[in-house]
């Protein structure tokens, strides 16, 4: 491809969708990619059944169908789709190298980064088919917590995000159970001490989960979470725990390999941004939504940063045209 790209868009969730949107509308006729391999194409949502807390929305939606009407409104206005992901960048000079997966060179002006983090998973059977189902298995409190009200839950892990979701899950559930490998915490000394303290927060720990229980739901003709398998890690003695529900709180983990080399990160992999802009410290190269956001996470920051990310690439080019 000779020609050069105004914008190119690294990503298709929320972010990347959103940027798309708006750089259309500002007449930069972007051209969006689905993401850089392994991230899934349309983000987290598209593991997500009902999406309960993104504006304008007051009786839910599906994650795939609001990702899908992202999508529809960013090609109304002209945002162009490719159905590839990125497999290498050169961002050393002006217009930057784009390579798709068929091997295709792209140039552009500018570009912004939205592939987004993926919560990392204890990669049991049926774990993300439940997952994507709403069936009892989760990687986020804030977005699923509230569909928990008065129900057994689990939260397995031992660092500070485990800690977060179990005392946030405790304004719903009647009661948490942390599950942790260890005896020892990553956790900060002051969250592990906040969540110690609340009544509902109980823990099991030297344990670890082997397998997923399920129950079959007659009425809605699927599985659903039961409760888990867990085993000893000192003994290897195997339990069984009752609930409905899991959260997986181990961590997550930005897609950022693509641009390690070129662009700052933060301790924990995360593409390091400008003060409160989505500027890196390329001149031309943004970052939006999770892929730079290791602490909030939701799909209405990602979309707010995604329109940051537009507006930044539209001054830029502005002040710094390019070639025609």
């Amino acid at each position: 491809m000779n020609d050069i790209a105004k914008v190119i868009i690294i990503g298709s969730g929320p972010a990347g969708y959103t940027a798309g949107l708006y750089a259309a509308r500002a007449t930069l006729s972007p051209i969006l990619f689905k993401g850089s391999a392994p991230n899934l194409p349309g983000g987290q949502l598209m593991l997500t059944s009902d999406v309960e807390n993104y504006p304008g929305f007051p009786k839910s939606i599906q994650g795939p169908e609001l990702m899908e009407s992202f999508l529809s409104q960013a090609k109304r206005f002209g945002c162009i789709m490719i159905d590839e992901n990125i497999v290498e960048v050169d961002f050393k000079k002006r217009p930057f190298k784009i390579i798709s997966e068929s091997k295709k060179e792209y140039l552009a002006e500018a570009v912004i980064i939205a592939t987004g983090a993926n919560a990392q998973l204890l990669g049991l059977p049926k774990e993300k088919e439940l997952m994507a189902s709403g069936a009892g298995v989760s990687a986020c409190a804030t977005c699923d917590g509230a569909f928990y009200k008065n129900a057994e839950v689990f939260v397995i892990g031992g660092g500070d995000t485990a800690m977060e979701e179990a005392l946030f899950l405790t304004k719903f559930a009647k009661g948490v159970t942390v599950i942790h490998r260890s005896e020892n915490f990553k956790a900060s000394r002051i969250m592990l001490e906040r969540a110690r303290r609340n009544q509902k927060i109980s823990w099991m720990l030297n344990q670890e989960v082997k397998e997923i229980l399920t129950a079959k739901s007659e009425s809605q003709n699927r599985e659903y979470l039961s409760g888990l398998l867990l085993s000893n890690t000192a003994s290897g003695q195997k339990s069984e725990v009752i609930g409905e529900g899991m959260f997986v709180a181990i961590g997550h983990k930005p897609n950022t390999e693509l641009f390690a080399q070129f662009l700052k990160l933060d301790e924990r992999g995360y593409i390091k941004t400008l003060g409160q802009s989505s500027k890196t410290e390329i001149p031309g190269v943004f970052a939006a939504g999770d892929v730079q956001d290791s602490v909030y996470r939701q799909a209405v920051t990602a979309a707010g940063s995604g329109c940051m990310a537009a507006i930044d690439a539209e001054r830029f080019l502005e002040a710094y045209p390019g070639k025609e």
